[in-house]
């Protein structure tokens, strides 16, 4: 089958998504841009503050979901069991369960006063429900935060080109930011000010780079970093870096698709490898290593952590919530498309490396009018993904450890989250391996555990208002059942491999989603017909 005609088919279903299945969420949650929300009714200079433009936050938004999710996951799943079972999950997926996902649990936060998906647990299941979901969201979180400091120091190790412009960023942030918000500034101006900054960046980090500085030296830069993300006013730093960050996505997605419009070479890989592999069935375990892109647990924090504080109108949830996620799934098409038609058996040599997959095969589709960068421009697109979320988790942790502990101080609670990431991603054990590479396998499924439990938190508060809980609960039930067949596998495989850690992991977490589905159920009896409610 040839390339173009999938990337296209894609594209209009997305389209589809977005302009009919969204609108049947705006009738349910009946948005209205009268309704208050909380930046102007709990404006604070730090946290709640308004957007200038829709797009500023989109930005913001779509940069911090996007992470390597959408990127790594697919191409693994496309080297194990074939690029159709992974584009159909994408394509799918994106529109009927992670845009619902995103679009509930950021509007919900908004009516609750830009509370996260664990408080409003508390109010819609149980104080139990509550305190279990914020402390397995902040462990997460920690790792999170490890893992993701530690893959881009690494970057900055191997591709020393794009450091200039991704810390350079840092600073020409500040400047967007403050023209924005303190000395108002036209957007489009200050815009154009920042991009034409950051396509200077690039073009100077082709000459001028960093060698000598150690991946232990890099994650200490970027703690600091994430430090002052995390305490700034999110409007000053993290909002417009994630912004400028989010044009150079746009970049890259409209720079795959023209490649693949030029070139649109036949998809080469298998469609199909096989049912069973050494990495478990189809069902679940794609469904939990394609997680970005499709559904992902870890878009509700930022939905109810920092964008929900930021959205100016209520009728701005559809494009930023929906609209991100549908925007994140074209990203793991062309992932997809990249090494199954870029590379085609070539992606079936090295499995062990998905980055350098995407990077290689990107460098094939847009070497037309890249020139032979598009490897390059690849690792800098991933490296923003991945510098985005690290931010955002980060300020999220600390609104999480300052609930935890009753504490309001953000520059204390910080700290914490700072300190102990950066120990997880240096500390190694006796074999010298970091010690986040023997947490991370379980991060696939508890991810998507997180995913379904946000949505049954949805869907208790949508019954708490009268409301039909349909549209929600049908994929809360399909991620539970899934990311918890996809736990039992694993903990039976990491039993028999003798990998007790992993085996009490996984052991947790289904002790944590049977406590929380029990009193999910104990909250729908309380209702009568819940799900034919109307």
């Amino acid at each position: 089958m040839n390339s173009l005609v999938i990337v296209i088919i894609s594209f209009f279903l997305f389209i589809w998504g977005y302009r009919v299945y969204a609108r049947k969420l705006e009738n349910l949650w009946q948005i209205n841009s009268a309704n208050p929300v909380p930046s102007k009714t709990k404006y604070d200079g730090v946290d709640f503050v308004p957007a200038r433009n829709w797009l500023v936050l989109f930005g913001h938004h779509f940069s911090s979901i996007a992470g390597a999710g959408p990127i790594v996951g697919p191409v693994i799943a496309c080297c194990i069991w074939g690029w159709g079972p992974a584009l159909i999950w994408v394509v799918l997926g994106a529109i009927f369960l992670g845009g619902v996902h995103d679009f509930s649990s950021l509007i919900v936060s908004i009516r609750e006063g830009g509370n996260s998906i664990s408080t409003i647990a508390s109010k819609a299941i149980s104080r139990r429900a509550h305190i279990m979901f914020a402390i397995f969201v902040w462990l997460a979180l920690i790792l999170v935060i490890a893992v993701f400091v530690y893959l881009c120091a690494d970057t900055f190790v191997n591709e020393p080109r794009i450091i200039l412009p991704s810390l350079g960023l840092i600073p020409l942030a500040l400047v967007v930011g403050l023209l924005l918000y303190r000395f108002k500034t036209n957007h489009a101006l200050a815009t154009v000010i920042g991009l034409v900054g950051f396509v200077a960046l690039i073009v100077l980090g082709q000459f001028f780079f960093i060698t000598k500085v150690s991946l232990t030296w890099w994650v200490v830069i970027l703690l600091v970093y994430s430090f002052f993300a995390s305490v700034l006013p999110v409007n000053i730093l993290l909002q417009p870096r994630d912004y400028l960050s989010g044009y150079l996505l746009f970049f890259g997605v409209a720079a795959g698709f023209l490649g693949l419009v030029i070139s649109h070479p036949p998809m080469q890989l298998p469609a199909f490898i096989k049912f069973n592999s050494g990495e478990g069935f189809i069902w679940p375990m794609l469904f939990v290593t394609v997680a970005c892109g499709a559904i992902s647990g870890f878009h509700c924090l930022i939905s109810s952590g920092t964008t929900s504080k930021q959205i100016a109108n209520e009728r701005d949830v559809k494009k930023v919530g929906y609209g991100a996620m549908v925007m994140e799934g074209l990203v793991a098409v062309i992932a997809i498309l990249a090494i199954s038609a870029g590379l085609g058996k070539q992606s079936l040599i090295d499995k062990s490396s998905p980055v350098v997959l995407f990077g290689s095969g990107y460098g094939v589709i847009t070497k037309s009018f890249l020139f032979g960068y598009g490897g390059m421009m690849a690792m800098l697109i991933l490296n923003a993904f991945i510098l985005t979320t690290l931010d955002t988790a980060t300020r999220i942790t600390r609104y999480i450890t300052e609930e935890l502990l009753n504490f309001n101080n953000r520059y204390f609670s910080t700290a914490i989250v700072v300190v102990l990431g950066g120990a997880l991603a240096l500390v190694k054990d006796k074999f010298n391996t970091p010690v986040w590479k023997k947490l991370w396998p379980a991060f696939g499924a508890s991810n998507q555990l997180v995913a379904a439990l946000a949505l049954f938190v949805v869907s208790c508060w949508l019954l708490s208002k009268n409301k039909s809980a349909k549209i929600t609960l049908y994929p809360a039930v399909f991620m539970l059942v899934t990311a918890v067949a996809a736990l039992v596998y694993q903990a039976i495989v990491n039993f028999k491999n003798g990998n007790y850690l992993l085996f009490a992991i996984s052991l947790i977490l289904i002790i944590l989603a049977f406590i929380m589905t029990i009193d999910v159920i104990r909250v729908f009896r309380i209702k009568r017909n819940p799900i034919n409610k109307e």
